[in-house]
């Protein structure tokens, strides 16, 4: 077996942290990753750095920020020069396996150059050369005789589906497939022990909405325990952006039963993703890979799941609900670990970085994460601040992603974003301690004591007590601006 380690990335889609039972939610079955803090180091204080899909999986798969190379919607994917760790991993000699989402490679390139063997989901075969000339779609059909009038139209909500509709693509039958076909490829590199180490890139689509699973999962979950969600924004000094959704959503007359089930359906969508991750532990384990292997769990972002009145996720606003995400690093035998649960300040920007040190290797460009092994080690400074972004100025039309009409379920959160009032303004997310400050354009600015308001309840912005905190952290994401702003590209061409 080579000196090297195995990378394995389990990524979830739209999981916040506080999902997971050892995170602390009384209601949750997450016993898989629960256990992994007996021998790696979950981390409970772990912020993505957009929290929508495409600009999030542009960071976290770079060492980038999202406005380092203008990621800020989910239509602008990567262009064919810019960074990717994929084909980092690839081009210094690791066998890349691609299966699940895309997010951030064009369908009308083909993955060749990212990856030795790319799975979709829903075909068996290996499609990294299959390319579209169709420019990307969610595939959500508008039906127009939909009445958006009734309660509850705008949660999102499915609930129970049957164990035929969770084997087909769509509702969880994609994770299905992408589960199998990463088993079948430990089998088969398991058969191979003198081959190149693997870089085995998972990435789920569960617990994203729609939210609905099959059993055992869905009835897995106590009802009773589910806890109640924060108070609605439109009770509460929030941006426009969250009072514009939850105006429109208008959950508030579904009634606190339907959302409670909402909410436990959720949880139960991510007890499946625990057992599928139960699932490929026990056959890196049965084929003998499992300690020659670091594995990362993570999401690329949260979901509201009713806290403030709305459900989804938002692309300007940086609650815990849609920024905080599980992070979980069961580290290769090699490295030194204290397995726990950590408070250390962690982005996902920072596992290039941490993957780059395990490999003794190093990006072909500058990146801005950090190296998690001497936190893995036991050391709980990591980061002084951490921080997420997102929005647009006004005039950016294409940042507004139209398109949908009042039948869709997505219409309160992008209509919203059309407004060209404050709702869709650009805005900077800086956490340092337990303090987390907020820099909004064209609206007021946020801060939060989450020592004294864990729930973000309690906008402090304008409270004279926190005035030197508050200068010294807009000093601080000014540097934070001035450092990570662009990237100078190695190459000197001629004039």
């Amino acid at each position: 077996m080579c000196d090297k380690p195995n990378i394995v990335y389990f990524v979830a889609d739209q999981m916040r942290a506080d999902s997971l039972a050892h995170l602390g939610n009384p209601a949750s079955v997450t016993p898989n990753l629960d256990r992994i803090v007996n021998e790696g180091v979950s981390f409970e204080n772990a912020y993505c750095q957009n929290p929508v899909c495409v600009p999030s999986r542009c960071s976290f798969l770079t060492g980038l920020y999202p406005h380092t190379t203008g990621h800020r919607t989910m239509h602008f994917l990567q262009n064919e020069d810019e960074p990717n760790f994929l084909r980092t991993m690839k081009n210094i000699g690791y066998e890349v396996i691609w299966i699940g989402r895309n997010d951030i490679v064009p369908g009308n390139r083909s993955k060749e150059p990212y990856c030795d063997e790319y799975y979709d989901g829903i075909h068996t075969e290996d499609t990294k050369s299959v390319v579209h000339d169709k420019p990307w779609t969610s595939g959500f059909k508008v039906k127009e005789d939909v009445d958006t009038s009734v309660p509850g139209y705008y949660s999102h909500y499915v609930g129970k589906i049957s164990e035929e509709q969770a084997r087909k693509p769509g509702i969880g039958g994609n994770d299905w497939q992408c589960v199998k076909s990463a088993l079948e490829y430990i089998e088969r590199k398991a058969k191979q022990p003198d081959s190149k180490p693997f870089f085995l890139y998972i990435t789920l689509t569960f617990p994203h909405p729609p939210y609905g699973c099959e059993e055992p999962w869905y009835s897995m979950i106590d009802r009773s325990k589910v806890p109640d969600p924060r108070p609605s924004a439109l009770e509460l000094d929030k941006p426009s952006m969250l009072k514009g959704i939850a105006t429109k959503q208008n959950l508030k007359i579904w009634g606190e039963d339907n959302m409670r089930n909402l909410r436990a359906t959720y949880l139960g969508m991510v007890a499946r993703f625990d057992h599928q991750f139960g699932m490929l532990c026990d056959k890196l384990k049965e084929c003998g890979l499992y300690d020659d292997s670091s594995i990362f769990v993570f999401s690329d972002h949260g979901d509201y799941t009713g806290d403030y009145g709305i459900v989804e996720k938002v692309q300007n606003c940086f609650d815990n609900p849609v920024v905080n995400v599980p992070l979980l690093v069961k580290p290769a035998k090699q490295f030194a670990v204290k397995p726990r649960v950590s408070k250390a300040l962690v982005e996902l920007v920072d596992l290039c970085e941490t993957v780059c040190d395990m490999c003794g290797v190093q990006t072909e460009y500058v990146q801005f994460g950090k190296s998690l092994l001497p936190t893995l080690a036991g050391n709980e400074t990591h980061k002084d601040a951490v921080f997420s972004e997102g929005g647009r100025i006004h005039g950016e039309t294409w940042a507004m992603e139209k398109g949908h009409k009042p039948a869709s379920p997505y219409w309160p959160r992008l209509s919203t974003q059309e407004s060209e009032g404050p709702e869709h303004t650009k805005a900077v997310m800086c956490r340092m301690g337990n303090i987390k400050y907020v820099y909004r354009l064209y609206e007021k600015d946020e801060l939060y004591d989450l020592d004294k308001d864990p729930l973000e309840l309690d906008n402090r912005v304008d409270d004279p007590q926190y005035a030197d905190i508050l200068t010294n952290m807009k000093l601080r994401m000014l540097q934070f601006m001035v450092e990570t702003g662009d990237i100078v590209p190695d190459r000197k061409d001629i004039r």
